[in-house]
């Protein structure tokens, strides 16, 4: 009975010890959870970690750059370190030509921190799940861009759902009416971004306020990011925006439909004046009575 008993409290107090533990690993292991996914959700957009400079810097080993306290005031509000004159920051708008980092909604001094001891913990690794898109150089082939168009026009699904380009953006060459209109034209997307590696990591997490919470749930897969880049650098390729096309379309379009319900209503009131009017002369000449 005792070795039963004894058994017993061994178990009990393993099982304690491993929820003891359990309770002080967990809260560390969600808040690096936590941290992974806003950076994912807002910051590889325009940064990698050892992967190179996008838009904004590679953060690796960022805090050997600067102080973290000068870093959190810095993701708390960059728009303000700047207005002040900083030096640091006066270079980071310069070498990426003149794009101010934008504030990030939520962004508090814990995430901050947060986002910092992620950094830190992955500047560590070989290799960085925020290391980048790793895009060749090699010229797409002509499948791959017109699988691009497909993807962008809605003739090919996106795999997890996501809407198509189309339905907020144009592009040259698209006939029709050329697209939505919501968003920017696309077709010099390429260029303004830099080339492929800044367009797939904008592509791979959207980070505006209509495409953020959509691609959130809805992820671009990475075979299908490289199929757009292919298209829209293939845009680019072929010259300007070609807005005027879509826009005379529309407005021819409009024009002729308005002049057909005009010729519409005019016919159906005039047959209506000339039957009113027909009625009133054969009263006047008493045939109305006769027929």
């Amino acid at each position: 009975m005792r070795s039963q008993g004894a058994g017993w409290f061994t178990r009990i107090t393993q099982g304690m010890g491993i929820a003891a533990l359990l309770w002080c690993v967990t809260p560390a292991t969600v808040q690096a959870q936590e941290a992974a996914d806003f950076f994912r959700q807002n910051c590889v957009s325009c940064h990698t970690i050892g992967g190179g400079r996008l838009t904004g810097p590679d953060l690796k080993n960022v805090e050997g750059q600067q102080d973290r306290e000068w870093l959190v005031r810095f993701m708390m509000n960059p728009q303000a370190v700047v207005n002040q004159g900083d030096p640091y920051a006066q270079k980071l708008v310069e070498e990426a030509r003149g794009v101010v980092m934008p504030q990030i909604v939520g962004m508090t001094r814990e995430r901050a921190e947060s986002l910092l001891d992620l950094i830190a913990a992955e500047s560590k690794l070989e290799s960085s799940q925020f290391g980048g898109t790793a895009i060749s150089d090699a010229p797409f082939t002509p499948e791959e861009i017109s699988q691009g168009r497909r993807l962008f026009l809605g003739e090919q699904r996106l795999a997890n759902g996501g809407p198509p380009c189309i339905s907020c953006h144009t592009a040259k060459h698209l006939g029709g009416l050329s697209g939505g209109r919501l968003g920017p034209d696309l077709s010099r997307v390429y260029e303004r971004l830099e080339g492929r590696k800044n367009l797939a990591a904008w592509l791979g997490a959207p980070a505006t306020a209509v495409m953020a919470p959509i691609f959130k749930k809805h992820s671009i897969k990475q075979e299908e990011v490289l199929a757009l880049v292919a298209y829209l650098e293939d845009q680019t390729a072929k010259g300007g925006e070609d807005m005027s096309v879509g826009g005379l379309t529309f407005l021819l379009i409009g024009l002729g439909g308005s002049g057909l319900a005009l010729v519409a209503f005019d016919l159906a009131w005039r047959r209506r004046f000339r039957s009113a009017r027909k009625e009133l002369v054969l009263k006047s000449t008493g045939r109305g009575e006769e027929l």
